[in-house]
């Protein structure tokens, strides 16, 4: 498997677990609670965004790139 592409996979992964935490700690302080399905589903979606912008800043934004443009 391509590095790039393990990494930007390993930090989605990363980042939808920190949703699902983010989430629990929620819950545990409010009387809300979230539907374990939508849980999941917008989990998912954290994981798809996150490893699609790691996957397209893993080497940031090059150095020649105008200032305003940074």
């Amino acid at each position: 498997m391509d590095p790039r592409l393990k990494s930007s996979l390993l930090w989605g992964l990363v980042g939808g677990l920190a949703f699902l935490v983010l989430l629990q700690g929620y819950e545990l302080v409010s009387t809300e609670r979230v539907a374990w399905l939508v849980k999941f589903a917008v989990a998912a979606l954290v994981v798809v965004g996150a490893t699609g912008v790691s996957y397209l800043y893993q080497f940031g934004v090059p150095a020649d790139a105008p200032k305003g443009k940074r």
